[in-house]
């Protein structure tokens, strides 16, 4: 599959939308095309169907919404920009009093920007690294996370979309430019 158009049921987030706007999908930054009360269109382009786990949805799944942040707005979590790195896979999901650990296999070229008490989206959710090891990193979910986000559909073996903090990535491009001039 090269490109698709999507259509997805929401309400919160069509609040003032206008066609233009940025909805992240399960983390992925797509632009509204067009909407009615009850949902959006949205195209998607083959470079984000290649990057994300979105080639893998089905009609009624569910997702997490987010609107892009305006310029003047609170900013209440980790710098995210709905660019996916890339997906990895769940490995195992462990109740730990009232937390849910989720280790997530990656790449290489994902762990790589990832530190233990640094930031990761998991389809969009913004979230603090707990754990960093060879091939996985972990996180803890609050109950009010796991209630609020599509984490409460996902089993062992799912696909997630995943976005590194940026500004790792920004450090690492300008210190190595430097030492390539």
């Amino acid at each position: 599959m090269n490109s698709a158009v999507v259509t997805i049921g929401a309400q919160k987030v069509l609040i003032d939308v206008q066609i233009g706007d940025s909805i992240a999908v399960n983390g992925i930054c797509l632009t509204v095309t067009s909407y009615t009360k009850k949902d959006f269109t949205a195209d998607v382009m083959h470079e984000s169907l290649r990057r994300s786990s979105l080639f893998q949805a089905k009609i009624g799944s569910h997702v997490n919404l987010e609107r892009a942040m305006p310029a003047n707005g609170r900013f209440g979590g980790h710098i995210v920009s709905g660019h996916v790195d890339g997906t990895g896979v769940i490995q195992s999901i462990v109740r730990d009093a009232n937390a849910i650990w989720y280790k997530i296999r990656a790449s290489a070229d994902i762990l790589y920007y990832i530190v233990e008490k640094g930031s990761i989206t998991i389809d969009g959710i913004s979230l603090t690294v707990t754990r960093v090891e060879k091939e996985y990193f972990s996180v803890s979910i609050i109950p009010h996370t796991l209630g609020e986000t599509n984490l409460i559909d996902k089993r062992i073996g799912d696909m997630v979309n995943l976005e590194n903090d940026c500004v790792g990535k920004y450090i690492e491009k300008f210190v190595v430019g430097r030492q390539n001039e």
